[in-house]
C-alpha cells in the first residue's frame, strides 16, 4: 500500500504524529493509498520552511520565476499520462475527462502564468515635479486549500501565480484525493525548485485546514471548495487580517430561449448539466427553457440524458464515472427523495444498478426532475451531483428572476440566436460569469469568481497576480 508523505522544505517526510488516513477508489470503493494525518507541529513546520525560503526567492526576477514555472509545466507534460490515470483513479471521473481537462489544464497554468508573469512591466506616473513608482511585490507566505473535484486542475491555478510573483506557499488538497498533488510535488523535487517555495501537508480539514488557516504565520489564504467549509475559513482568516479569496458554491441556470440553435443547445446543456457527474461549481443544474420549446426539449433532453453511458472509469466510451464518495452519494441522493416531497417528477435516473465489477463504487444515474417550484429546495440549493431541474418561462424578466432567485451567484450560460437579447439577460443576472451560447470556454485571462454565497475575490488572468501580490507607490519628488 502505497503512502503519501508530506512535502516540507524540499524533503519528503513524515508526519510528527504517524497517524495516516485511508484513501480510496470512489469507482470501486478500494482503498488506494494511505496518507499523513497531519496534525499542528507538521503544519507549523511547513510554514516555518516557506518563511525561511521567502526572502530568497521574493528577491528573484519575474522572468527568474517564470523560468521556474517552465520547468515545472515540462515536468508536468512529461508525466500527462499518470497525471490523467492517477486523476481518475481518485476521482472515479472518466479517464477522456482527466485526461482532457484535469492533465492538460494542469500544464497550462503553469504555462499561462509563466508567460504574463515574464511580461509584467513597471507603471509609472509622472507629475509635473515628480515621478510615481507603482510595483507588485509579494504578499508572503500563502495557504493554497483546493477540493476534490478538480485536484491538479486547481491546485495549479493556485501554485502558479502564487510563486510566480514571489510568494512561498503551503498547500493543503483534498484527504480524498490525494494522488495528483503528490504527484505535483514529485515533479517539484525533481526540478529542483528551491527549498521552502511550495510544501504541502496532508491532513483533514478539522486539524490540518483549520490549522494552516489560522495560523500566524500564513498571509494569504487561497481556498476553493464548499460555502459551509468557506464560511469557516473567512471566519479565521479574518480575525487576523490575512488577505483572502474564496471560490465557493454555485447554482448556476443553462437558459435556453426558444431560437436557439436546438441541437447544439441539447449537447451542452447535457454537458453543462452532467459533466464530472455534475461535481463542478459551474455545472449548470437548474434547466430554465422558454415555454413555446419546452415540451420538446425536455423530451430532447431525457433522451441524450438516457443514452449517456456510465461504467468503467477508464473505458475511453465512459461519460459517466461516480461519485468522489459514499457520504456524498448519499447526499446527493437524498435531493431525489426531497424532489419528489416537493411535489416533482423524476423524468430519468430511477433506474439504479452498478458496472460489473465496480459494485463497492459509489454510482448514480443522471436524474432530470421537472415539476418543481422555482423556490423549491432541489431548484435553489447546491447538490454538487448529476441532478438537474428543468422549468419553463416565458418572458425575459421572468426567467431573470427566477435565475437570481438563489443565494449563489457564480456563474451560467445563455443559448439564443439573438445576441443584443443574450447580453441584456446577461447583464441583469447577478453573478460572476455568464456564458453566451457556449458553456465552461474559459480563456484564463479573464477573471473567475462569483457574488453572494459563491464567495469573494477573483483568480485568473491579471486578477491572479493582483491577489498574489501587494501593489505599492513610490512617489520620488524632483529636488532640481
Amino acid at each position: 500500500m502505497k503512502k503519501l508523505r508530506n512535502y516540507i522544505g524540499g524533503e519528503f517526510s513524515n508526519s510528527e504524529n504517524h497517524n495516516w488516513i485511508s484513501s480510496f477508489n470512489p469507482a470501486s470503493g478500494l482503498e488506494i493509498c494511505k496518507i499523513e494525518k497531519s496534525d499542528f507541529q507538521d503544519v507549523d513546520n511547513a510554514v516555518k520552511a516557506a518563511k525561511d525560503a521567502f526572502d530568497e526567492w521574493s528577491s528573484k526576477t519575474f522572468k527568474e520565476r517564470a523560468d521556474w514555472l517552465i520547468k515545472i509545466a515540462k515536468g508536468l507534460e512529461s508525466r500527462i499520462d499518470e497525471i490523467a490515470n492517477l486523476e481518475s483513479m481518485d476521482t472515479g471521473k472518466p479517464i477522456t475527462i482527466a485526461k482532457e481537462v484535469d492533465a492538460k489544464r494542469s500544464i497550462l497554468n503553469f504555462e499561462f502564468f509563466a508567460e504574463i508573469i515574464s511580461d509584467i512591466e513597471t507603471q509609472e506616473f509622472e507629475m509635473r515635479d515628480a515621478t510615481n513608482i507603482v510595483i507588485q511585490k509579494p504578499v508572503g507566505v500563502g495557504a493554497l486549500i483546493t477540493p476534490w473535484n478538480l485536484p491538479l486542475y486547481l491546485l495549479s491555478w493556485k501554485v502558479a501565480p502564487a510563486i510566480g510573483m514571489g510568494n512561498t506557499v503551503v498547500c493543503k488538497p483534498s484527504e480524498l484525493t490525494p494522488m495528483t498533488a503528490d504527484l505535483l510535488m514529485r515533479v517539484i523535487d525533481d526540478v529542483n525548485l528551491p527549498p521552502g517555495v511550495v510544501n504541502l501537508i496532508h491532513g483533514d480539514g478539522e486539524v490540518a485546514g483549520s490549522g494552516l488557516v489560522s495560523h500566524d504565520g500564513i498571509d494569504l489564504v487561497s481556498f476553493t471548495g464548499g460555502t459551509l467549509t468557506g464560511e469557516k475559513v473567512a471566519t479565521s482568516s479574518a480575525k487576523s487580517f490575512k488577505k483572502m479569496s474564496l471560490e465557493l458554491g454555485g447554482k448556476n441556470s443553462s437558459i435556453v430561449f426558444s431560437d436557439c440553435d436546438l441541437e447544439r443547445t441539447l449537447d451542452d446543456v447535457v454537458r453543462a448539466g452532467f459533466l464530472n457527474q455534475g461535481q463542478i461549481c459551474l455545472c449548470g443544474s437548474r434547466v430554465l427553457i422558454e415555454d413555446s420549446i419546452y415540451e420538446n426539449f425536455k423530451k430532447r433532453l431525457v433522451e441524450k440524458v438516457d443514452g449517456l453511458k456510465m461504467g468503467d472509469p477508464f473505458d475511453e466510451s465512459t461519460e459517466i464515472g461516480s461519485l468522489i464518495s459514499k457520504e456524498h452519494r448519499d447526499k446527493v441522493s437524498s435531493y431525489v427523495d426531497l424532489a419528489i416531497e416537493e411535489g416533482g417528477e423524476i423524468l430519468t435516473g430511477l433506474q439504479s444498478g452498478k458496472p460489473i465489477g465496480f459494485e463497492g463504487g459509489n454510482w448514480m444515474n443522471p436524474v432530470i426532475i421537472e415539476g418543481l417550484s422555482v423556490n423549491s429546495r432541489c431548484s435553489t440549493e447546491e447538490i454538487f451531483g448529476p441532478i438537474v431541474t428543468i422549468h419553463s418561462f416565458s418572458t425575459e424578466q421572468e426567467v431573470i428572476s427566477i435565475a437570481n432567485n438563489t443565494d449563489y451567484g457564480l456563474a451560467g450560460s445563455i443559448w439564443t440566436a439573438d445576441i443584443e437579447k443574450a447580453q441584456r439577460v446577461a447583464k441583469s443576472i447577478n453573478s460572476g460569469m455568464i456564458w453566451i451560447n457556449t458553456w465552461l470556454h474559459r480563456d484564463l485571462r479573464v477573471p473567475f469568481g462569483g457574488v453572494k454565497k459563491s464567495g469573494m475575490g477573483r483568480e485568473g488572468g491579471r486578477w491572479s497576480l493582483d491577489f498574489f501580490s501587494e501593489t505599492m507607490n513610490i512617489c520620488i519628488k524632483d529636488t532640481k
